[in-house]
């Protein structure tokens, strides 16, 4: 089995009063990370990257990843915080992952691995909680605005799809709380010609019979979407990068990679952004985020030129409530690990005691 390994600080063992194991489970990467714990806090210091889909099951890459463990530095470890891009049970004990078509079950994955007790939480959940680790450096300001200490934060995230958690300050744990969402398929809200053609041809396209979510369109899957309906549409020429993204496995890298080159790759990313910046306004208007927007997830920080005065403008446009939109800064988050340090944290909040 492949993966990278990387050390994120030298440490002793004896520093730390336990370890735990975190995990970020997405439909393209999967990361695992050994936490050490002391008291309620948690440190990020070795991390394993797969391949989602290259793994035949979770408990595979977890049984790597703890004989590595166990063989390099003499450390056992027996509790894990799982995060997952899927819906988890209300008792935390089992997670159904969306792209992967995983079932995963706190049962079987204790009776495949070493690991004795384990919960599991959802992906933005985990990077909600995440927010509160992250340095200056793991931040990028796309739009200043004054943020209100305590006041609730939004973050949207997408990747392979579509992702956002709502987080509101706790007095009690003096830390903010993320609320889980599945806004991410919600419908795609289409403004003008186009975005309704853009509708009609993803519900004609990938056979759905209800309303096109948002993931349909801002996501890497929407990467495609977009994509295919301009190469369709065809008033745009083809090219050698064209042909190179319609025969690509992996298009939205692909479309990525030429958006600065390529007519059909430009003309899609713009129509991203804009969709993007869209989603990013109804979070903000549902929840009233002045502690700010997070964008995270895989695609923004690939792209973070796509999120400039054009995504801001989009951002607000809104015909009845610009003015509060115009008051909320917008952050983009560029630590991969975010969701990661988000499952150290809540794992060393529940089990670091015990």
């Amino acid at each position: 089995m492949l993966f990278t390994q990387k050390q994120h600080k030298k440490f002793n063992k004896k520093g730390y009063n336990s370890f735990i194991l975190g995990a970020d489970i997405g439909g393209t990467n999967t990361s695992l990370g050994v936490f050490g714990i002391k008291g309620d806090s948690s440190e990020l210091l070795l991390s394993f990257h797969f391949k989602s889909r290259e793994l035949g099951s979770l408990h595979n890459a977890i049984t790597e990843a703890l004989g590595y463990i166990i063989k390099n530095y003499k450390i056992k470890i027996a509790k894990a915080c799982i995060a997952g891009a899927g819906i988890v049970s209300p008792d935390r004990s089992s997670i159904s992952i969306t792209k992967l078509r995983w079932n995963l079950k706190r049962k079987e994955l204790c009776r495949n691995t070493d690991l004795k007790k384990i919960i599991f939480i959802n992906d933005f959940e985990a990077i909600g909680y995440g927010i509160s680790m992250l340095k200056k450096a793991d931040i990028a300001v796309i739009k200043k605005a004054h943020k209100i200490p305590e006041a609730p934060i939004v973050v949207i995230g997408a990747g392979t799809g579509l992702g956002k958690t709502t987080l509101v300050y706790d007095e009690h744990y003096e830390s903010y709380r993320p609320i889980p969402s599945e806004a991410g398929h919600c419908d795609f809200p289409a403004q003008g010609r186009q975005e309704i053609e853009i509708v009609d041809f993803i519900k004609k396209r990938k056979k759905i019979r209800q309303n096109a979510s948002y993931e349909q369109v801002v996501s890497g899957i929407g990467l495609e979407n977009i994509y295919a309906f301009l190469r369709k549409k065809g008033k745009i020429k083809p090219t050698k990068y064209t042909k190179e993204a319609d025969k690509a496995k992996n298009k939205p890298q692909i479309i990525s990679k030429y958006r600065k080159t390529d007519e059909t790759c430009r003309k899609t990313f713009e129509i991203f952004r804009d969709a993007y910046a869209k989603f990013a306004a109804n979070c903000a208007l549902d929840a009233l985020p002045y502690g700010g927007i997070y964008i995270a997830g895989g695609i923004a920080p690939k792209n973070r030129d796509i999120f400039d005065d054009n995504f801001v403008k989009a951002f607000e446009s809104c015909h009845e409530r610009s003015d509060v939109l115009k008051k909320i800064p917008i952050y983009l988050v560029v630590n991969y690990n975010a969701g990661l340090l988000g499952a150290g944290f809540f794992g060393a909040r529940l089990f670091g005691k015990k």
